[in-house]
């Protein structure tokens, strides 16, 4: 209809450029314009009873009839730059990978969908003026010899890779566009910016041509897991997890270690929202490997359930956490969080009490030797503890080296310190003039301001952060977790921790009159952590608690895995993730330190390949080259299964440490997940590449459009638009309304 009306293409409107063709010179089009406009008016003011209003109208008519004629005489034209008939290469490439074999509401796949849109009509119309070349990808690419000639469906979608390989093949012929078939479901990183630029550099339209739903709503994806990589023996693993969905409706999540059931959890998904966000409590049990499976039940009639699961490994060492714990005097707070902690098998307490000046009651230490002079004095003794905690201790009670080794503890170690309120502790045992202090979350006050706790009923709050920390998290649920510490008996005191540093984090703060001020605050600090507790008194919530309640002892056990769960040992290995799907390139990643966690950059460092069916085999990892004691390595997986990795590291014929972690190889699972057509992948790879995105129903415009997309050999055209219908139309409309307006009038 459109090309009946303006005798051509939409597109030739859309790109071209307007002109008038005449040799008359403009301003001779302006005057008679002018002076005809003013004759017109003369005109109508001589037949004043029709009324201004009137005479107005029909001004305007005929100075747009005046208008219309002297721009036809000017002989407008556009000028258009289009390819040339039969002369370039169209390559039009259809996604073939295992998501474009699910089934649509008709019973077709999403392949066959493709392949039939073109085949009625759109395929035959671009022939009439391209040499058409077929491509079909997956993981590989190749040439189709007909559009029906499609492969089985691959593992993997690499639209990135395709493209290029297309643009690389079509490279010695003139290529005018890519037609590009694709859910969008990119899922090997082939899309990234600096992919997406060199694509463009082409200078070749990539036209898009989305397949598939961009909504639904009777699908789960389980989209994302987040565990850490390791865990010690006996802790809780939170694990964060992420639910796609496009309708509302309830779930399941349960999580097993193989066929062993570890936790599980009911979901509300709601349904204003297509993202549900959520966390899991998991124990890490016993040293090995935790081979876990988060699995979501289906909706009614869900026919894609591979997308409920994922896999996810948690390598547990063997050995425990070890925590150091110093008193400057004996008090109840030190009896009750050494019966809170000791009762933890994940962990060591090894704790330090000073009764006089010179003597020390010891706990919990491996032999005689350990720590028989007090707080140790050396890198070695302090660096092989994990965490820290100091109590009502005096600053004054360690020398200037042993602060710095304290200080070097958190930034070099990577260790946590925790400092408790107390009559000699924080600022009122001098710890604001120490090395440390420039570590902690706030700025000490000085002893004149603060001196001692004051002796005052209080209830800790917990902030944002504190409802979903670990440490200050009693129950999964936030009000359940609310109600647990608004029903906690009332702390006796607190104590002045001074202002909060940029980058501290406030987890329990206590209600005064107008404010409020901090209680428990932490921050990152070089490689570590540390950790401020401006109370004496916890100790209540046991004393004044039920005998059944467990919220003394849960509090200070997670506070105490909170402070050594995250301490990096001498040596450590990581794989850039636990699970790989349809990737088999594993990159490991290892650090080697010395006992005084100095960086080694010239150790011998070895990994032990062992997978679950094949022969073991040794890679010899190399240094990253940054001289900063990391080492890396690139393995082959193409099996699937479960792969045990051993480091070994030595220097110097001696051994430094050995360290295991484990990752799993997946084939076949990526295609399953982000089945959702991925509009906004392809709407970009379009405008980068100055080509437009299409749907399928609206196919019958790509054959008028890509000759106009100024890509392969074009010619420059003028086309004449003097002699569209529409402007006759237009002149037969604006006479006959002049006419009627007349008729109407009574003034013929």
């Amino acid at each position: 209809m459109f090309e009946a009306l303006f005798n051509h293409p939409l597109w030739a409107y859309k790109t071209g450029t307007f002109a008038l063709a005449s040799a008359w010179p403009l301003w001779v089009l302006l005057l008679l314009a002018i002076a005809g406009c003013a004759l017109i008016a003369v005109t109508l003011a001589r037949r004043k009873a029709l009324g201004w209003s009137k005479l107005a109208l029909l001004g305007v008519v005929q100075c747009s009839l005046l208008g219309l004629v002297l721009t036809l005489l000017w002989r407008p034209v556009l000028n258009v730059e289009r390819v040339r008939d039969r002369e370039n290469v169209l390559a039009v490439t259809l996604d073939a990978s295992a998501s474009m074999a699910v089934a649509g509401e008709a019973g077709q796949s999403r392949l066959q969908e493709a392949v039939n849109a073109l085949q009625q009509g759109p395929l035959e119309s671009l022939r009439k003026v391209f040499d058409v070349r077929l491509f079909s990808f997956a993981r590989d690419t190749e040439p189709l010899a007909s559009i029906t000639a499609v492969p089985p469906p691959g593992p993997q979608t690499l639209i990135g890779d395709a493209l290029l390989q297309v643009l690389q093949t079509a490279g010695s012929v003139p290529l005018a566009g890519v037609v590009l078939l694709s859910d969008g479901a990119e899922n090997g990183d082939t899309l990234n910016e600096d992919r997406l630029k060199e694509i463009a550099s082409y200078g070749v339209p990539v036209h898009t041509v989305g397949v598939g739903p961009l909504r639904n709503p009777g699908d789960l994806e389980l989209e994302r897991i987040d565990v850490p990589q390791s865990a010690p023996a006996g802790a809780t693993v939170t694990a964060e997890v992420a639910v796609r969905h496009d309708a509302g409706g309830t779930t399941r999540l349960r999580v097993y270690d193989q066929d062993r059931l570890l936790a599980a959890r009911d979901v509300i998904l709601p349904s204003d929202a297509e993202l549900t966000r959520f966390s899991v409590e998991l124990p890490a049990g016993e040293p090995g490997t935790r081979d876990l499976r988060f699995q979501l039940d289906p909706l009614p009639g869900e026919s894609n359930v591979q997308n409920n699961s994922r896999s996810h490994v948690i390598s547990v060492p063997p050995g425990r956490r070890s925590v150091l714990y110093i008193e400057g005097e004996p008090r109840w707070e030190y009896k009750f969080v050494r019966r809170a902690l000791e009762t933890d098998r994940s962990l060591r307490l090894v704790s330090v009490l000073r009764t006089t000046p010179n003597k020390y009651f010891r706990q919990g230490i491996a032999d005689a030797a350990e720590l028989v002079d007090g707080f140790p004095k050396d890198a070695a003794t302090l660096f092989a503890y994990d965490a820290i905690i100091i109590g009502s201790f005096e600053a004054s009670n360690l020398s200037a080296d042993q602060h710095r080794l304290l200080k070097d503890f958190v930034d070099l170690r990577g260790g946590s310190v925790l400092l408790l309120a107390g009559t000699s502790g924080l600022a009122a045992g001098g710890w604001n003039e120490t090395a440390l202090a420039q570590t902690l979350p706030t700025r000490l006050p000085d002893r004149q301001q603060t001196a001692k706790p004051l002796q005052k009923a209080v209830r800790p709050v917990p902030t944002l952060y504190g409802e979903e920390f670990s440490i200050t998290r009693f129950d999964q649920e936030p009000k359940r977790n609310l109600d647990y510490w608004r029903t906690l008996p009332e702390l006796a005191d607190s104590q002045n921790l001074g202002p909060i540093r940029p980058g501290a984090i406030v987890l329990l703060e206590v209600p005064q009159d107008r404010s409020s001020s901090p209680l428990l605050v932490w921050q990152r600090y070089g490689r570590g952590a540390t950790y401020l507790l401006g109370t004496a008194s916890t100790l209540r919530w046991r004393m004044r608690a039920a005998p059944e309640d467990q919220r003394h002892g849960t509090f200070w056990r997670q506070f105490a895995h909170a402070l050594a769960d995250h301490t990096p040992g001498r040596v450590t290995i990581n794989s850039t993730r636990t699970v790989y799907d349809d990737e088999r390139r594993v990159l490991l990643e290892a650090e080697v330190r010395n006992e005084r966690f100095e960086t080694l950059s010239n150790a011998n460092v070895e990994v032990l390949i062992a997978p679950e069916r094949d022969n073991s085999y040794t890679v010899r990892m190399l240094p990253s080259g940054n001289d900063d004691g990391r080492y890396v390595a690139s393995i082959d997986a193409p099996a699937t299964g479960l792969y045990r990795i051993d480091l070994t590291a030595s220097d110097a014929g001696r051994e430094l440490g050995v360290v295991t972690t484990h990752v799993r190889r997946n084939d076949g699972v990526l295609e399953y997940f982000g089945t959702r057509q991925n509009r906004a992948v392809l709407q970009r790879l379009a405008d980068m590449t100055g080509g437009r995105y299409w749907t399928l129903d609206n196919l019958s415009g790509l054959a008028a459009a890509i000759p106009y997309s100024k890509a392969g050999i074009v010619e420059r055209q003028t086309l004449e638009l003097w002699n569209l219908p529409i402007v006759f139309i237009l002149l037969l409309a604006l006479k006959s309304c002049e006419w009627l307006l007349r008729l109407r009038w009574g003034r013929l």
